[in-house]
Formats: structure tokens, sequence, C-alpha cells
């Protein structure tokens, strides 16, 4: 048995880990009576991708890009490729995965499972969009190949369906075409709740990308005044300065977080002063400017291991969306109990998403607001916060993010995905999660 650990390195769980090395695998060994699960690169914040006890099913040696058609933009990889090795390959030729999370250090698996989305909601969805076709393996020996054409129905359980229809092995995504490496960029600072809605408003027809930062403990008026860094930017016209295809991403070495201290770094003496020299010196940076992709979609990568910073005790990371007509009032009702309880984050997430639902039954995305946001686990304190927040949460309709939590209640589970029951009946029987178990009974 190995450690394996989440993101949020919450805990230590001991697992049976079962590298897959076949391509494609034809079978997953599974002990009599023991559950598997898939596992990538352990991306995941909470325990969607952990199973105490049982057996992981490591996916990372099925990294193998199978074939490219440079007419439709169709790649066909396996699971375990990495969204960084799409993009390192593709985007010199002038293609890009049209949706990618805040890490490129994710599999491709991984990205269906959780349906991962972007900047980009409001203009290209979420990643399962751009999924064409996709290969399951199940514990039972079966192999199902779906897509939005072919067997949609298990397409839809499995987009989103945080691992637990079987195995993922290989799926055809569809990229899209990029006139450079670099994006024309512009932020804006603001100062309240309503110039932020505005600002997203104002942005989603001319701009593709658009995201802002909060700083949580600024929130005064209950939550209505508050005040953000707002980013929006599209990909820039080739042959104008370094905006071209074959332009390197800027050099620079990176940083590594050595080990985790006995106690957090994010704490009462630290995040004030670091949101406001993080706010005041974006403001001064606001107007237009140029940047290479990857510094702009993926902000921490060059910060390797960064999760130590929480500490011995690990963090959680609270990620929720509500509906839009509840959205404001929701998310001032948020920042307050944030606010009041001062156990903020300096990785605070504002964005709206855009009017269109998952392709996937359990897909996070839905019409509305979503904020994400890190927390040091201060036990008890930290988990009462929680319930004040999920309380807003359900009261306005929202839910969220499994590939966030560690600590959902199964009620608000139930009540934010209400295709659970059209969900149920694809699952695997010889696949379960932490998540499964705490949230699902098995």
């Amino acid at each position: 048995m190995v450690v394996a650990r989440s993101w949020g390195r919450l805990s230590a769980d001991e697992h049976t880990l079962s590298p897959l090395t076949d391509h494609p695998p034809k079978a997953l060994a599974l002990p009599a009576g023991g559950s598997g699960l898939a596992h990538g690169m352990g991306r995941s914040y909470g325990d969607v991708a952990l199973n105490p006890g049982g057996t992981l099913w490591l996916t990372a040696p099925q990294d193998r890009m199978i074939s490219w058609d440079g007419a439709t933009g169709e790649l066909t990889c396996e699971a375990g490729v990495l969204l960084r090795d799409i993009q390192q390959t593709f985007v010199p030729r002038g293609w890009m995965l049209p949706v990618t999370p805040g890490t490129q250090i994710v599999t491709v698996g991984g990205a269906i499972a959780n349906d991962v989305h972007g900047k980009n909601h409001h203009a290209r969805g979420s990643f399962g969009d751009h999924v064409r076709a996709l290969e399951l393996l199940r514990t039972d020996g079966a192999h199902i190949r779906c897509g939005p054409e072919q067997h949609a129905d298990w397409f839809a359980a499995t987009v989103g369906g945080m691992g637990l229809t079987g195995v993922i092995t290989r799926a055809t995504l569809r990229l899209v075409r990029v006139p450079s490496a670099w994006l024309d960029t512009e932020t804006l600072p603001y100062g309240s709740l309503d110039a932020f809605f505005d600002l997203a408003d104002g942005s989603e027809q001319g701009w593709e990308h658009t995201v802002s930062w909060i700083d949580c403990l600024s929130a005064r008026d209950k939550g209505r005044t508050v005040r953000g860094i707002f980013l929006r930017a599209n990909m820039a016209a080739p042959g104008s300065g370094e905006a071209s295809l074959a332009a390197p991403a800027p050099s620079g070495r990176p940083l590594t977080v050595p080990f985790a201290p006995p106690i957090s770094l994010v704490n009462r003496a630290t995040l004030r002063p670091f949101n406001a020299a993080y706010y005041h010196l974006n403001r001064r940076r606001a107007g237009h400017a140029r940047q290479h992709y990857v510094p702009y979609f993926y902000p921490l990568d060059n910060v390797q291991e960064w999760n130590r910073i929480y500490g011995r005790p690990g963090f959680y990371q609270y990620q929720c969306v509500v509906p839009r007509a509840s959205g404001p009032h929701a998310i001032a009702a948020l920042l307050h109990e944030i606010t009041a309880a001062g156990q903020g984050s300096f990785l605070g997430v504002l964005k709206t998403f855009g009017h269109r639902e998952s392709v996937g039954l359990m897909g996070f995305p839905q019409p509305g607001v979503t904020l994400a946001l890190d927390f040091p686990n201060q036990g008890a304190k930290t988990l009462q916060l929680f319930a004040r927040l999920d309380s807003v949460v359900a009261e306005a309709g929202g839910r969220l993010y499994p590939a966030k939590d560690a600590r959902m209640p199964r009620a608000l589970f139930e009540s934010g995905y209400p295709n659970l029951s059209r969900f149920l009946p694809f699952r695997d029987p010889g696949i379960q999660s932490a998540m499964s178990q705490r949230l699902m009974g098995w």
C-alpha cells in the first residue's frame, strides 16, 4: 500500500497503485471484493480522485497521441496525455485547446471526468463541449465508445461523471485555430459587486476570456462593496511584435516550495497585506498589455508544489456557482460571511458562466456566477464557516464543484445535482471514490 493525497493535502490515505501500461488497457486489475478508481496527476483539491484502502489505476503511462486531422482540428489521444503536452505540440501549428482550467498539469481523462472550465465559458462552454468521442473500459471488461452522437447517454454520464462510469482510455478532442500564442489583455480595477457585474456583462460580446481576482477580506456594506481586478483578453493577431505562433513563452526559472511548514503561511498576519499589495500593484498596471498564453492561463504552474504554503494541515477550496438571478445577493452574502470570519484567501476568483448547461449530467457549470476561494484548514472553525456558506448557496439554488470539494454535505450535493438519479445507473459497480462513498453511499 502506498500513501496518496489530494492537492489540498488534507489527508494521506493508503492505496494500491496499479499503473496502466498496456496500449490500450485490456483489463483493470481489481482484488476480489475491492474497488478501483482512475487517478491522473492528483490535482483535484478534495477526495474525488482518492479511494482509501482501494486501488488507484494510474493513467499517466497512457500518454500517446494517436492521430491528428489538420483539416478539422481533431486530435485522438490516450487519456493520460497532459493538457500541457497538447498545448506545446499544437499551439506552434496554430491550434489550441478551446477550454482549459487554471493549470495545464492535468490529464485529458481528468479534464473530461471533472468537465473542467476556463475563463471563456460564455464563449466556448466547458471541456466536454469539445469532446467528440471517448472510450471507456469497465471493470467487467466491457469497452464502450460514446460521444454526442453515439451512445449519447453514456457520454452524458461520463462527462463530469467523476470517473465513476469506467476508466476513460482515449478521447477525440476538437481543437480551435489560433492566430498566435499571445493575448491582448486589459486590466480593470473595480470597487463593488455592481461594477464587477457591469464589467462581466459588458465584456461578453467583445472578449473571449474574462475573470476577476477579488479581495475577499475587503468586503463592506454586507458584501456589496468589495475591491477586485477584472481581467479580459482575446488572442492577439499575428505580425505585430512578439505575437506569433513561434514565439516561446517568457523564460523564467520555476519556483519551488521545498516543504510544508508546520503552520499555514496564509494567515491573519499575511492575508490582508498581501491582498492590499496585490490590488495596488495591479491597479497601477491597469490598461492594455500583451501576454503569452502560458502565464495568463496558468499563473501558478510556475510555482511547483505551491500547495505546501498552506502547511501540514492542508487547505480546502470552496467553489460554488449560483444562478444569475440570485447571484448578486448570494455573492454579497458569501463575501460578508467570509470577511466577518477573517478566513479569507489571496487566490479569490470571481467570474460569470455563460447561458449554457454542461453536456454532462453531473457537470458543474451552469448559467450564473462562480466564486472560488482557498481556505487554510483550521479544523472546526473552517467547517463552521463552510456550513454558513453552504446555507447561502443552497438558498440561492446553487451547487458546489465536486472536483474541488472535500466536505460537501450530502443534502447540498443532492439538491445541487438534480440529475443524480439519472446518473446512478451508469456507475461501474467496481469503481468508487472517497467522494462517492461520502455523497452517494458507495
